[in-house]
C-alpha cells in the first residue's frame, strides 16, 4: 500500500509544479458558471422553481457540478494510450505493482491537487459572485464527500476501460473524445437528469453516467432527501462494483494482445 500512497504524493507534487495552470482554470470555471447562471436566470424568468429546483439551487447545482468535476476528472485514459504508443507500457507491466491500480492512484493524486487548488478556491470566489446555497447539515456534507469519492471511482473505471481498449486498436483518440462528450452530456454536468424527457430518464437508469455528476450535485443542493440520498449512493456503489468485472476481463485479454510500438 505504501507504494500506491507514494504515487499519490508524487502526482500531487508534479501537479504543484504547474499550479499556475489551475489559477487560470479557476477563472475559466467561474466564467462557465457565470454563463450558466445568466442562462438559467433567463430560463426561470420569475418562476419560483422548475422541476422542484429553485434558481438558487440550480446555481448551486451548476457551481458544484463543475467544481466536483475538477476532482473526479483525470486523463489516465490518454496516459495509457500514450504509453502504449511509445512502448513505455512494457516497462510498467514488469514493475512490482498493479498497472491499473497505479494509474488510479495517479488520478487520485491529481484529483486531490485539483480539489485544493481549483475546487475550493473556485467555490469561494463563485459564492461571492453568485447566490449559492450551502447546507448547514453536517450529514449532507458527509453524504456529498462519499458521493464524490464514488464519482471518482466510477469515472476512473470508465477511463481505464477506454484506455485499455488502446491495447487492441493502438490508436484510440476518437473513442476518448466521444467518451468525454458522452460523460459530460449524460452525467448531468450540462443539464440535470431530471430536466430530460421522461423516456430519456428511464433509459439513463441503465447506465452509470448519472452516478458521476448528477447524484453528488443533487445531494449537495439538498434536492435529494432521505431515501433518495441513500438510493443515489447505493446506485453509485452498485456501478463501482459492476464496472470491476468488464475492466478485469478486458485487462486480461489486453495483456495477451500487447504489441509494443516504439520504445
Amino acid at each position: 500500500m505504501d507504494k500506491y500512497l507514494e504515487m499519490i504524493r508524487i502526482r500531487f507534487l508534479m501537479m504543484l509544479a504547474y499550479r499556475t495552470n489551475y489559477y487560470t482554470g479557476i477563472l475559466i470555471y467561474c466564467i462557465n458558471i457565470g454563463a450558466y447562471y445568466f442562462l438559467w436566470s433567463a430560463i426561470y424568468s420569475g418562476k419560483s422553481a422548475i422541476q422542484g429546483m429553485s434558481i438558487e439551487q440550480m446555481t448551486t447545482y451548476v457551481a458544484v457540478s463543475w467544481m466536483a468535476r475538477a476532482f473526479y476528472f483525470n486523463n489516465i485514459d490518454r496516459e495509457i494510450a500514450m504509453e502504449i504508443k511509445e512502448g513505455k507500457v512494457a516497462v510498467e507491466l514488469i514493475r512490482p505493482y498493479s498497472y491499473l491500480g497505479m494509474k488510479t492512484m495517479q488520478g487520485l493524486g491529481e484529483g486531490v491537487f485539483r480539489l485544493f487548488f481549483l475546487s475550493f478556491p473556485g467555490v469561494v470566489i463563485t459564492s461571492l459572485l453568485f447566490p449559492l446555497h450551502f447546507s448547514s447539515d453536517i450529514r449532507t456534507w458527509g453524504y456529498f464527500a462519499l458521493s464524490i469519492m464514488l464519482s471518482f471511482v466510477i469515472n476512473s473505471q470508465l477511463n481505464l476501460l477506454a484506455g485499455v481498449v488502446t491495447f487492441f486498436t493502438l490508436n484510440n483518440e476518437g473513442l476518448l473524445r466521444a467518451k468525454r462528450f458522452v460523460i459530460d452530456l449524460f452525467s448531468g454536468l450540462i443539464l440535470p437528469i431530471s430536466f430530460y424527457p421522461h423516456w430519456a430518464q428511464e433509459v439513463m437508469k441503465y447506465f452509470p453516467f448519472q452516478a458521476i455528476s448528477y447524484i453528488p450535485s443533487m445531494i449537495f443542493t439538498e434536492s435529494f432527501h432521505g431515501k433518495a440520498v441513500i438510493d443515489g449512493l447505493l446506485f453509485q456503489l452498485m456501478w463501482s462494483i459492476i464496472l470491476l468485472l468488464p475492466l478485469q476481463l478486458l485487462w486480461k485479454a489486453a495483456k495477451k494482445r500487447l504489441v509494443v510500438q516504439g520504445g
